[in-house]
């Protein structure tokens, strides 16, 4: 007896349907289709260098106008460039987040500026990370516009009883 008499029979593979056929060639097409995004990714990549190109103008006013700046004007100053780098830092989450979750993996292994956060990345991360950048973004504003705000003087015996 030779080897290939104990071998067994090699299933016989059948010809796909051509409902088959239209299912895989349409899951191909709906899975190529996550690259529509990459383009959408570079432009949040163009918008996260113009915010570092306002940080920088935004520092530089600053530094020609420290000697006339009241405290509190510099200090509004200083929560803008906190402002435009919170944002920068919620723009590099969502694309480099965003991009490696929906578009393709990234090839980062070895690489020695490899954020941790990546290595355990999904879209419901991403989400809380927005939402706390969000809400720092919100805050940031919403104390600029309380010190900003001009402070209004009561106009009628009754605003003034209540201010004071």
């Amino acid at each position: 007896m030779s080897h290939s008499d104990h071998s067994e029979p090699t299933p016989v593979k059948q010809a796909p349907s051509p409902i088959n056929r239209i299912e895989h060639a349409f899951e191909t097409v709906v899975f190529a289709s996550r690259w529509i995004q990459a383009p959408l990714y570079g432009g949040l990549i163009v918008a996260e260098l113009l915010y570092a190109y306002k940080f920088l103008i935004e520092l530089w006013e600053m530094v020609r106008h420290i000697n006339q700046q009241e405290e509190t004007i510099f200090m509004l100053g200083v929560l803008g460039l906190i402002d435009v780098t919170m944002v920068a830092n919620l723009l590099t989450m969502v694309i480099i987040g965003g991009y490696a979750t929906f578009v393709s993996k990234l090839d980062l292994e070895g690489h020695p500026d490899r954020p941790d956060w990546l290595t355990h990345i999904d879209p419901g991360t991403i989400k809380i990370k927005l939402a706390a950048s969000l809400i720092g973004i919100c805050s940031i504003h919403r104390f600029k516009s309380f010190v900003t705000s001009p402070m209004k003087t009561p106009n009628t015996a009754s605003e003034r009883s209540l201010s004071t």
